[in-house]
């Protein structure tokens, strides 16, 4: 298998609970023939088309076959590997990534399959990140958010601007006080080096290794397991 120029960890073995159809989330329809998933791809696809050599990691289980078998439009784009979420891990989105890391090389990037980044730029904003990463070994692609009970459901930042760079000074997954925040990422990239600590970045009371890492800044990212539309 070719060596890639830079890995992506997709998550798809979650259960989508509150996002209420009786289809898999990223496979909601926005447009004729474009889901949640091709949306969400956008920025990964650009990486393929500026010449990386991508490799896909989508982390499944049984109930997922659909979104398996939608991938295969893709499958003359992007290096694809299936692993399936390994259950001595963690349930949850950290032992998704833990499952998927053994797979990756080179730079890694996490791209989640409900987080859809919109607005000019949206498409080239990974790219943009990944040449960033060699900053602090982190970046991130994120929105600036006010709201609360937003910032509530998603992996909170708070961001500063010095010297027309946007960084993140600290940074929180799902915190019980949003106070202090003022924006969320949609995306996030690592070094080869830091990508171990990947998990640290979903999950609940730890330290976030996001502290430092250059912000790309987009109109807008839309979470669609907590709306359809």
């Amino acid at each position: 298998m070719p060596i890639p120029d830079v890995s992506i960890i997709l998550p798809c073995a979650g259960f989508g609970t509150r996002f209420g159809a009786p289809y898999s989330k990223e496979l909601h329809c926005l447009a004729p023939g474009v889901t949640v998933l091709d949306r969400s791809l956008e920025a990964v696809v650009e990486l393929a088309k500026s010449g990386l050599n991508v490799r896909l990691v989508v982390v499944f289980r049984t109930h997922k076959l659909d979104t398996v078998s939608y991938l295969a439009r893709y499958a003359e784009t992007f290096q694809i590997v299936f692993v399936y979420q390994d259950e001595s891990f963690e349930p949850g989105l950290d032992g998704a990534i833990r499952s998927a890391l053994p797979m990756t090389q080179g730079p890694v990037a996490l791209v989640l399959p409900d987080i859809v980044v919109t607005g000019a730029g949206s498409a080239g904003s990974l790219l943009a990140a990944l040449r960033q990463i060699g900053v602090a070994g982190w970046s991130v692609v994120a929105a600036e958010e006010r709201d609360p009970d937003t910032l509530q459901q998603m992996g909170a930042l708070a961001v500063v601007e010095g010297d027309g760079v946007v960084t993140v000074g600290a940074a929180a997954e799902k915190p019980a006080d949003p106070s202090g925040f003022n924006a969320f990422w949609g995306m996030v990239a690592a070094t080869e080096e830091e990508a171990h600590r990947l998990p640290d970045v979903v999950s609940k009371g730890t330290d976030s290794p996001l502290a430092g890492a250059v912000a790309l800044m987009v109109e807008r990212i839309v979470n669609y397991n907590t709306t359809a539309g």
